[in-house]
């Protein structure tokens, strides 16, 4: 069997599916080395992985300042890349450290060095990509965040919309400065743009989303795999209390944050209490670190956290950020949704939902309880949400996410390795 090393960045959100793909690999025999943020080493190592901590460290969950920065819908892609470029090195040297001895390297989009890792050490090494925004594909041209206006080019040609990607490539060719420097005093050869056209690895490409939520296009990699998503929930028993609310009247709307926005909720738990009262509706809000909200009552609760897997199933609608773990959630539970995006993919896995048909988007600037309620009797009064949400849980229930990159990554590796023999 092979020692393979997952490397990721990130909050719950990014580590989660890791986990996800670890534990399937693990199951197989493989030896699995988890490097990510210091922080989440009990948790890694209570799974039985080995843990390699890797800079940066993930500050953003106790600055509510910068954790807004992140989040900006217009500017909060820019500051977590450039935020992540300008400690390429130290994440450099720990994956390097972490990968010692290692057979292969499986990295989250944002783990920049990896590549570099994988040359210097001469092994392969693949990306797994989480949501359909990072193909950038001109077949099916995704909604940028800040700029919703460029929807309107989804109807033209591909020669078209190709343009704007080649936009996109030279709007952030500076960003990556520190990693081209960094090839070079390592003595690697120069790439494209390690942002967007010239990420993917030669070796394998893993597309962890269901062909559902975006079906593969013409202009993806060649060695892309698009096995469906991978599901990872942690601790998936409800507490007692809630376990009791849920059982004691009809389905209530949730409302979360997902693992990163909900450290910049603003006035989203305010809102949402406000909406619920106007709707007569039974809620739970899911309020992480941040403090129990005023206006709470017998039939509106909030508690800290709660696994998606066993609460989404009993809720009649989730109102949430769009972040690509929550909405996996949400497809698999057959649960109509509302979407108020923040930044990054969100507001292109919004538009996806509305286009599948179970879900509405509200923009964050515009999230006011006059608003939630009037698109939440919508969702809640058209059966075709429900029905919707019904089918596409069908189609994700019969997927093997986890199954399905296992099967790549095996052969990936046997592909090398017969390769490795054959140039001897």
């Amino acid at each position: 069997m092979s020692r393979i090393v997952l490397a990721t960045i990130g909050s719950l959100g990014d580590l989660h599916p890791m986990i996800a793909l670890g534990l399937g690999l693990q199951e197989r025999g493989h030896e699995v080395v988890v490097a990510t943020h210091a922080e989440y080493r009990p948790t890694i190592e209570a799974l039985g992985f080995e843990f390699g901590a890797m800079r940066p460290h993930n500050a953003a969950e106790s600055e509510p300042a910068l954790m807004a920065q992140l989040m900006d819908t217009r500017t909060g892609t820019e500051s977590v890349v450039k935020g992540l470029m300008s400690v390429v090195r130290e994440t450099y040297a720990d994956l390097l450290a972490a990968a010692q001895n290692a057979d292969f390297i499986i990295a989250g989009e944002v783990v920049y060095p990896a590549r570099s890792v994988a040359e210097t050490l001469g092994i392969p090494w693949a990306i797994a990509e989480l949501s359909p925004i990072s193909f950038l594909s001109a077949y099916d041209l995704p909604v940028f965040p800040g700029l919703p206006g460029l929807t309107v080019l989804r109807s033209l040609p591909p020669v078209v919309t190709r343009r704007v990607i080649d936009s996109a490539n030279l709007a952030t060719w500076n960003w990556s400065k520190p990693l081209q420097q960094l090839r070079q005093e390592l003595g690697l050869p120069p790439v494209g743009n390690p942002i967007t056209t010239s990420k993917f690895s030669p070796y394998l490409v893993l597309a962890l989303f269901s062909a559902v939520f975006a079906a593969p296009q013409p202009d993806w990699p060649a060695s892309t795999v698009q096995p469906g998503f991978v599901f990872y929930d942690g601790n998936s028993e409800l507490t007692p209390e809630l376990k009791e609310f849920l059982d004691a009247g009809e389905p209530p709307i949730v409302f979360t944050l997902g693992s990163a926005a909900v450290f910049d909720p603003r006035n989203f738990y305010g809102e949402s209490i406000e909406a619920a009262k106007r709707l007569n509706r039974r809620a739970v809000l899911l309020i992480g670190k941040n403090p129990r909200p005023s206006g709470l009552t017998s039939d509106i609760v909030a508690f800290d956290y709660a696994p998606y897997s066993a609460i989404f199933s009993r809720a009649c609608v989730v109102v949430h950020q769009g972040g690509i773990g929550t909405t996996a959630q949400a497809l698999r539970a057959g649960c109509p949704t509302v979407v108020m995006p923040y930044s990054h993919d969100q507001p292109d896995n919004a538009a996806r939902l509305e286009r599948l048909g179970t879900s509405r988007t509200i923009p964050r600037i515009r999230y006011r309880a006059e608003r939630v309620v009037n698109v939440l009797r919508d969702v809640l009064g058209n059966s075709r949400y429900a029905k919707n949400a019904a089918a596409i849980q069908q189609v994700i229930s019969s997927e093997d996410g986890v199954g399905g990159a296992c099967d790549a990554i095996a052969q990936t590796l046997n592909a090398h390795r017969h390769n490795t023999i054959e140039k001897r």
